[in-house]
């Protein structure tokens, strides 16, 4: 890719950007949810723009391909995300939008028994190409219901495979390899990151689900990020670097499969581990990666790994409390001062 091809576009511009090329590029490629058109050749009531999604992730779409690959669906998750892998097991590769991840028990039945079960109980005869967006994120105010990861539910489930971008390359990217993989990827974006803009390459490409990456070096301690928790890293590793501490922060991207190799590789060089996640502490991917490191680094720990999560509650409605809930920059520079004066 040039350095000509780059622009600067929001997180929300490089998924619109991901799906429209997939769809020129593949006619079997179908969208469907909750207003995921949003009035779209309705013209004869004054609708002149669809809404595209709560989000307005899917602008334009609509109008662009037509109501029988862009379609509303009733408010009921369990019968379009049902549609969506029997369309997948019959050649379609759609694309289904759970508007918040918190509506996973809606829909659990159709994801874990058959998205996730039906290649493996058919021995690989059938495949199941359908690619769920949902997403996460507190800090906006939109009370519990609304607001959680919980993305360990479906990185629990072997059969499905599980990533979480955390920038505007990344969604792109991700999002386009997910589409192409030929079994089911759950795709969750953090919604208030939205308007996050960074650089995304005009052409289309994709980013090998199952890796993680280093988006800073260090020497003295390992930041594990995960969606925007990456970015509260890297902020969190700028802060302590004048401390004279060195922190390398890896982008985990992809939780199921986990980069193994990846998060060992750091953690062998620095001697040291801090995960930070959203999602709640208790089975979690923060301790997977901290079981990991333990596993299999343990003769190279200096300190005991530490995991910075939000707290075993539902996400809080008042402000106040909600600010304290997200891991903040200044929570994970403490955790890592701590971590740094701590030896085997």
């Amino acid at each position: 890719m040039t350095t000509a091809s780059m622009r600067q576009i929001a997180m929300r511009d490089a998924a619109n950007e991901a799906i429209r090329g997939e769809m020129e590029r593949d006619e079997s490629i179908i969208l469907l949810g909750e207003d995921v058109a949003g009035g779209a050749g309705k013209e004869a009531e004054g609708i002149v723009e669809a809404w595209g999604g709560a989000f307005g992730t899917y602008k334009k779409l609509a109008r662009t391909f037509g109501p029988n690959r862009v379609r509303d669906t009733p408010i009921s998750e369990g019968a379009y995300i049902g549609a969506a892998i029997g369309a997948a097991a019959v050649g379609l590769r759609p694309i289904a939008e759970l508007m918040f991840s918190d509506f996973i028990g809606v829909c659990l039945d159709q994801i874990l028994n058959n998205a996730a079960k039906m290649r493996y109980m058919y021995g690989g005869q059938v495949k199941v190409p359908v690619t769920i967006i949902t997403h996460i994120g507190a800090g906006a105010g939109a009370a519990a219901q609304h607001s959680g990861a919980a993305y360990a539910i479906c990185a629990h489930i072997p059969g499905l495979k599980v990533v979480a971008p955390s920038d505007a390359y990344t969604v792109k990217g991700l999002l386009t390899a997910a589409i192409r993989d030929d079994d089911p990827v759950i795709v969750y974006l953090h919604h208030k990151s939205y308007g996050d803009i960074g650089p995304v390459p005009q052409e289309p490409y994709t980013l090998p689900l199952g890796e993680a990456r280093v988006v800073r070096e260090g020497s003295d301690v390992t930041l594990v990020g995960i969606s925007s928790m990456t970015g509260v890293c890297l902020k969190a590793a700028a802060t302590l670097e004048q401390e004279g501490i060195s922190a390398e922060v890896v982008d985990l991207l992809s939780l199921s499969p986990i980069d193994s190799q990846r998060v060992l590789t750091s953690v062998r060089k620095t001697t040291r581990l801090v995960v930070v996640d959203e999602d709640w502490p208790r089975c979690g991917v923060a301790s997977e990666i901290v079981s990991l490191v333990a596993e299999e680094a343990l003769d190279w720990l200096d300190a005991p790994p530490a995991k910075v999560t939000a707290p075993h509650t539902p996400v809080p409605f008042s402000r106040v409390l909600e600010d304290i809930y997200v891991p903040s920059v200044e929570g994970v520079c403490a955790v890592v001062r701590n971590t740094c004066k701590r030896s085997g």
